[in-house]
């Protein structure tokens, strides 16, 4: 139950921060208002709230790992949001990553 609590935390820290970069993006660059800066300031809080809620103790392995969560999610929300279409090395790039949060996340600690 651990690890389905932490890749939950994962997910909701990523659509968090990369939801809130997006709407700050959609204020600023797309003239958007003020409101969507704001939510997106709202939503980056969010993010950085949700990475304490980790089972796991260390605030560097936390990040290190969210990276690899974050540039897969990243692509995701291109895909989803923005019609982004990733070619073969950039889900190669995202697996690698994945299988990087995996290993820093969950192997068996003491070797």
């Amino acid at each position: 139950m651990t690890v389905v609590r932490s890749l939950s935390l994962f997910a909701l820290a990523a659509l968090a921060e990369i939801g809130g970069a997006w709407l700050i993006w959609q204020g600023w660059r797309e003239n958007r208002g003020l409101w969507w800066i704001a939510a997106g300031v709202v939503a980056l809080g969010v993010y950085g709230f949700a990475a304490t809620f980790q089972p796991d103790p260390d605030f560097g392995r936390i990040l290190a790992a969210y990276g690899g969560v974050f540039v897969a999610g990243s692509l995701a929300w291109g895909m989803i949001v923005d019609g982004f279409r990733p070619g073969l090395w950039d889900f190669v790039g995202a697996g690698i990553c994945l299988v990087g949060v995996a290993v820093i996340m969950y192997a068996p600690r003491g070797l």
